[in-house]
């Protein structure tokens, strides 16, 4: 027997916490081919949906599915996500919430940055080629990560 997923499980209990509380859930959502949302409310291939009872028709939380109708610019639209693309469920006025692990599918590399192939039987392999810096330079530091007016929510393994 395969085994279940938890994640549909929390989804739906921290929904009846965030109804229980007054508060109002909302879903973050990694958007791809399986998602079906309105395109043009789509941000950096993700959405943020509002799951209320107040702001939905027709909510399932089911074990493969989220599903609803809402309203976008006063259009009703039917939106389902696959729950393994749920990244987050929090409570919209507190932030209080519980983030998810969402397989990302690798980005194909652009031709150009393929290295050649290397003639059968050589044992060759291809070369690794770092960006120069002069010496006795430090290593860039990573970039920052997104900022923006989304609560911090924090992973539980």
């Amino acid at each position: 027997m395969p085994e279940l997923s938890a994640k549909p499980y929390l989804v739906r209990a921290l929904f009846e916490w965030c109804n229980d509380c007054g508060y109002t859930p909302y879903v973050t959502v990694a958007v791809g081919e399986t998602v079906l949302v309105p395109p043009e409310y789509v941000k950096d291939g993700e959405i943020v949906l509002n799951i209320s009872p107040l702001a939905t028709n027709r909510l399932t939380i089911g074990n493969e599915f989220l599903e609803f109708q809402a309203r976008f610019g006063g259009v009703a639209r039917d939106v389902r996500v696959p729950v393994e693309c749920i990244r987050a469920i929090y409570a919209r006025e507190t932030g209080q919430g519980m983030a998810f692990e969402v397989p990302v599918p690798a980005p194909a590399a652009p031709p150009a940055a393929l290295p050649a192939p290397l003639p059968s039987g050589t044992g060759a392999k291809p070369l690794r080629v770092l960006p120069s810096r002069e010496p006795g330079e430090p290593p860039p530091e990573p970039s920052p990560g997104p900022t923006g007016d989304r609560p911090r929510l924090t992973r539980v393994k």
